[in-house]
């Protein structure tokens, strides 16, 4: 493989990263559309032209809850980087914004800042850190968004779901700002109950976003938590969610109560297995 140039075209390959093997692919449906894969596990889509486009379903459904924010810019962090969509999205949608990026794959961040044009985000700073050390390193009452979406290959670190973990994200939070958190979890959602016990331990209001059929248990999907230390916009997160092409649910209030149906809260060292996607998930 012959040298990177910064801001070199986006070509289809493969690159060694930190994490293994990263694969480019171009969308031939979408001139600026391409797909990032690690280790033949999707990790992102972006449309260079068109930032506001999304492909993943549970990528727009953390888009419809930023949009059932108050308007105007952000101060956001996002653990977990991949092609960086979301902060490309929020940049487009909130001119003014502030982004921290926190990742530990520095190979990962380099074959994006060249081939997939990160450098055009405005306002974005990437630290090559863990998710965990990295929001230790944040100042209290930093952000007003924290956007958790961090997984080694398919499955998301345990450090990043405990009780210690959520704690320090509270303290990097304002006093009105929100966590959406990505988790992924399949039949009987037993990890998910436990996660959202730990959420709820930490944060006094919590919703969860996630298509009927992933709720129910019957597939492997993403679900996504929204916490603050304010109330949130349930009302508009219930509609956006309803209304968007993902059309999922939104479960708050007494139904996440019951949700949880008395699950533990993760801590630091509890002996919690972190879903795996069946093995036809990615092909």
């Amino acid at each position: 493989m012959g040298k990177r140039k910064p801001g070199a075209a986006p070509v289809p390959g493969r690159h060694p990263v930190g994490a293994g093997e990263a694969e480019l692919l171009h969308d031939l449906d979408r001139p600026g559309g391409w797909l990032l894969s690690v280790d033949g596990v999707p990790q992102s889509y972006v449309d260079l032209d068109d930032p506001t486009y999304l492909e993943f379903e549970y990528v727009r459904l953390i888009a419809e809850a930023i949009d059932s924010l108050e308007e105007g810019p952000l101060d956001a962090v996002h653990v977990g980087a991949g092609a960086c969509t979301l902060p490309r999205y929020v940049a487009a949608t909130r001119p003014g914004s502030r982004h921290i990026v926190i990742d530990p794959d520095a190979a990962l961040i380099q074959l994006v800042r060249d081939r997939l044009r990160l450098k055009s985000v405005p306002r974005l700073k990437v630290r090559i850190d863990g998710g965990r050390t990295g929001v230790a390193a944040l100042p209290d009452d930093f952000a007003d968004l924290l956007v958790l979406d961090a997984f080694g290959g398919a499955v998301m670190p345990l450090e990043l779901a405990t009780a210690q973990y959520l704690a320090d994200v509270a303290r990097v939070l304002r006093p009105g700002g929100t966590l959406l958190a990505n988790i992924a979890d399949g039949r009987g959602l037993a990890f998910a109950r436990r996660f959202v016990a730990t959420v709820r331990g930490v944060f006094p209001h919590a919703a969860m976003l996630a298509e009927p059929g992933v709720l129910r248990g019957r597939r492997f999907g993403n679900l996504i938590v929204a916490a603050s230390a304010a109330p949130l916009p349930l009302a508009r997160l219930t509609r956006r969610a309803a209304g968007g092409l993902t059309q999922a649910r939104c479960v708050a209030e007494d139904d996440l109560a019951r949700f949880v149906a008395g699950a533990p809260p993760i801590n630091d060292g509890d002996p919690v297995v972190a879903p795996v996607p069946p093995p036809a998930l990615f092909d």
